[in-house]
């Protein structure tokens, strides 16, 4: 992954990445949040994937049901946030919607995709910190503005 900061304004600042062949885009971007010590950030991205997995939350079992797409497929639109988890770490909540060689379109909680060939991302900074509790009795971790 190749990254740039493009601005930095009274504590906000803007990135611009560029996701490599193969990578694991959740992870890296995981990885990116960490290291640039985000704690408050929304995304939007674009690329493609060789193949991916995203989820469908399904609030009686309290868990991501998961759906694989097992075949090249466009990021049409991909947005996010990064907020600091209960361990402290960055937790990334992003939805995506693919695209697939006959028109058709999937879509949901991204899990995981796999880069190919390349995921741009725009990822900008909150100028306040946010945070996301898990809250037992949904099976989740939201954004919690009184934390």
């Amino acid at each position: 992954m190749k990254s740039q900061l493009v601005n930095e304004v009274g504590g906000q600042r803007t990135f611009v990445m560029v996701l490599d062949p193969g990578e694991e885009a959740f992870a890296a971007l995981t990885a990116f949040a960490a290291d640039q010590k985000l704690d408050g950030a929304s995304l939007t991205a674009i690329g493609a994937f060789e193949r991916a997995t995203v989820g469908w939350f399904d609030l009686n079992a309290k868990t991501y049901r998961r759906i694989p797409i097992d075949e090249q497929c466009e990021v049409l639109s991909a947005i996010g946030d990064i907020a600091l988890g209960d361990d402290g770490q960055p937790s990334l909540h992003v939805h995506a919607v693919f695209g697939l060689s006959d028109g058709t379109t999937r879509g949901g909680h991204l899990l995981e995709g796999i880069v190919r060939p390349t995921l741009e991302v725009t990822l900008v900074e909150a100028p306040g910190r946010l945070r996301r509790s898990r809250r037992p009795e949904l099976g989740i971790a939201l954004i919690d503005l009184d934390a």
